[in-house]
């Protein structure tokens, strides 16, 4: 039997940007209590957020590193229609109640099957090389009919929030600042209890070679999948012989996690 991928029925997607200033919590964190907040209301459950990184380039306004974060949900009774308006609605409060003054908040909210997903795709990708205004932002949200909203300051959010949607969409962008689970796992496990206690696809190193049932896998004290071919992918250090002649590895240094 194949197994379904972890983030099989995902049926919105909600952008978010420019959350914080430097003395808040950062969107990552902004992007997990928001999930949180949209399960306790009902709405569904969360099936992971993503981070994404855009152009760092010295005429665009950002707070530290330029990033936008993506959250993929799937509604309750897998009828993205009946939560949409509601989803939204908690979203942008949401963000009016916890963003700093100085912040520049945007809303994206978005039905992925609905969606002409190759031009929200190359937004995403020109939003990592190119300057953007976010009058391009409002006229492709506009065009595409996908949800916008600013809920602060100038609102310029509303750009990265569209291109965290896009960069997701594409299915090779972005680490996991959250999945299910991900905060409680032990320092030690192997490829069949990682897998038991978050949605994970798979596990390699950068040779493709994969842990085998039982080899131990060591966790650093900062460990996040990231999205490959539309699937969760623990990045791993290639394999070394333990004392007891079994293969053992490691989670990837956060410098290769970031590469994605």
């Amino acid at each position: 039997m194949t197994r379904a991928h972890a983030l099989a029925g995902v049926d919105l997607l909600i952008g978010i940007d420019d959350t914080d200033d430097l003395q808040s919590p950062g969107t990552g964190r902004r992007a997990r209590a928001l999930l949180r907040e949209l399960a306790e209301a009902g709405l569904g459950e969360p099936a992971g957020a993503t981070r994404h990184q855009l152009l760092v380039d010295e005429r665009i306004p950002y707070t530290t590193h330029n990033s936008s974060a993506c959250l993929a949900w799937r509604s309750a009774g897998g009828n993205p229609d009946a939560v949409l308006a509601d989803v939204i609605d908690r979203a942008g409060r949401f963000l009016e109640g916890v963003c700093p003054p100085d912040a520049d908040p945007g809303l994206v909210v978005a039905i992925p099957s609905r969606l002409e997903a190759a031009k929200l795709v190359d937004f995403g990708q020109r939003a990592k090389r190119e300057v953007l205004r976010t009058s391009d932002a409002r006229e492709l949200a506009a065009a595409l009919g996908v949800h916008m909203s600013g809920h602060g300051g100038t609102q310029d959010g509303v750009l990265g929030a569209l291109a965290a949607v896009g960069l997701y969409l594409s299915g090779n962008d972005g680490l996991f600042i959250t999945l299910p689970g991900l905060y409680e796992l032990p320092r030690e496990t192997t490829i069949d209890d990682l897998r038991a206690r978050i949605p994970l696809d798979l596990a390699r190193d950068g040779e493709y070679r994969q842990p085998g049932p039982g080899e131990p896998i060591e966790l650093d004290d900062w460990v996040h999948p990231v999205l490959l071919d539309g699937r969760t992918v623990l990045l791993l250090e290639p394999p070394r012989e333990r004392p007891d002649g079994r293969r053992g590895w490691r989670t990837a240094p956060r410098s290769v996690v970031k590469q994605h």
